[in-house]
């Protein structure tokens, strides 16, 4: 049976101070009240009245008597009983004081136990408060460096958000240094992805002209008079990996720029995106013998509507390459969700899909099974492209695999503004890192 908890998971660095300092604070307010308890009840001990028997010298009596007492009592506000009534008195009169000094002590305690702590439950709630509210303050900062922190985590890519700087101005304590520290290393990974992008970007394109150049230089030679069916064949393979590695190039540099946020957008609707480019992939899914069912309904967003087009191509020639040939299918769908976003979403027939390996599908030049090798149906770009341009749009790309084989891949982008429908105007949207 599970039992509900009682304490939370998670206690706070705030509430454990607040807790430390209002423990201390109530442990030595009780130190007090128990010293001033002691000390009041020695003070009431000493303070009872006192009885005292004086013996006078008085003549021998006749009869040969002893000779009387005379008793004194002294009461606290000095009156005084004497004379020989005294003695007759003098039992009563110590029960009435034992009494009357039982009373007093009884009532002077409970009223120092009663009001003390009253006041010290008044006092310590207000320390309480007070550490509240100080140790708040002191965290402050802490709590401005992990507000930074989890913008960047939680940022579409992984550099996207490193721009960020916490900046902290105060006091140079730790705090401060811990601050300062994270700016520098978090400036330092801004400059590595920055490198990387602009690597890669470069990298593509030097090697796209030497790639042009070969090409050129192949179909020259397939198509000279001289050329002989062995030279055009070794021309036709030689096009072909050319062709391969054209395709690695332009999806190295699409994946490049596609990591930048969109930020100047125009309205698209994916319905007219999904009919074209189901009719562009139409030839290869005839070679390929699959059948592709389209059902576009209006899907109205936002964003770059080449990137838009390109992230819905490989979705379906993902599904055309990824199948089981003749007697498969794609079928590709848009619609705009009851929350007014749009969403697109690919499924088709192929092969079965570990659940574990989704994951990996979505990183560059991952394949599955047996497509882990460089072959004719790509470059291994396709889903990686997909996620960098859904990222880029501040939308959401998952993948699920189907009963029986096959892969479902869902995207989800942001609701067109209705004031932006059919107008064609630019909107600056920048993603949410939260």
């Amino acid at each position: 049976m599970n039992l509900p908890r009682l304490l939370p998971r998670r206690v706070t660095l705030r509430a454990r101070l607040t807790l430390i300092y209002g423990g201390l604070f109530l442990v030595a307010g009780l130190v007090l009240l128990g010293t001033t308890y002691v000390l009041f009840n020695q003070q009431l001990t000493r303070s009872a009245p006192k009885v005292l028997t004086l013996r006078k010298p008085d003549p021998p009596a006749a009869d040969g008597e002893a000779p009387k007492r005379q008793m004194l009592f002294l009461s606290k506000n000095g009156e005084s009983i004497t004379g020989a009534d005294a003695e007759s008195l003098m039992a009563d009169a110590e029960n009435w004081m034992r009494e009357q000094q039982a009373t007093l002590h009884e009532a002077a305690t409970t009223s120092l136990l009663t009001l003390g702590g009253i006041a010290l439950v008044v006092v310590g709630g207000a320390a309480v408060g007070s550490g509240w509210l100080v140790t708040g303050r002191m965290l402050a900062p802490l709590h401005r460096v992990t507000d930074t922190a989890r913008r960047i985590a939680a940022a579409p890519a992984a550099g996207r958000g490193l721009h960020e700087r916490i900046a902290l101005r105060g006091p140079d304590d730790e705090v401060k240094d811990l601050a300062d520290t994270f700016d520098i290393m978090v400036e330092r990974l801004d400059g590595s992805f920055d490198g990387q992008r602009r690597f890669v970007a470069n990298a593509s394109h030097e090697l796209r002209t030497p790639l042009t150049l070969g090409r050129a230089l192949v179909e020259l030679a397939m198509h000279r008079k001289s050329a002989s069916e062995d030279v055009k064949q070794l021309g036709e393979n030689l096009l072909e990996i050319n062709s391969r590695h054209e395709r690695l190039i332009n999806g190295l540099l699409l994946l490049a720029g596609s990591e930048n946020e969109i930020t100047e957008r125009l309205p698209v609707d994916l319905a007219d995106v999904v009919g074209h480019v189901v009719a562009q992939t139409a030839p290869e899914a005839a070679r390929a013998g699959i059948t592709v069912h389209e059902q576009a309904v209006e899907a109205p967003t936002t964003g770059d509507a080449l990137l838009l087009e390109r992230l819905v191509h490989n979705l379906v020639e993902n599904g055309i390459r990824h199948n089981i040939g003749e007697d498969g299918w794609v079928r590709v769908t848009c619609r705009t969700r009851d929350d007014g976003r749009a969403e697109v979403e690919v499924g088709n027939s192929g092969p079965v899909v570990p659940p574990y390996e989704i994951p990996a599908l979505f990183e560059p030049f991952r394949r599955l099974g047996a497509d882990r090798l460089v072959t004719a149906k790509g470059a291994g770009l396709g889903l990686s492209i997909v996620r960098s341009v859904v990222r880029a749009h501040c939308g959401e790309v998952t993948a699920r695999p189907r009963e029986g084989g096959g892969l479902t891949v869902t995207v989800v982008l942001p609701a067109c503004p209705d004031e932006d429908q059919g107008q064609g105007q630019h909107r600056h949207i920048q993603c949410s890192n939260g």
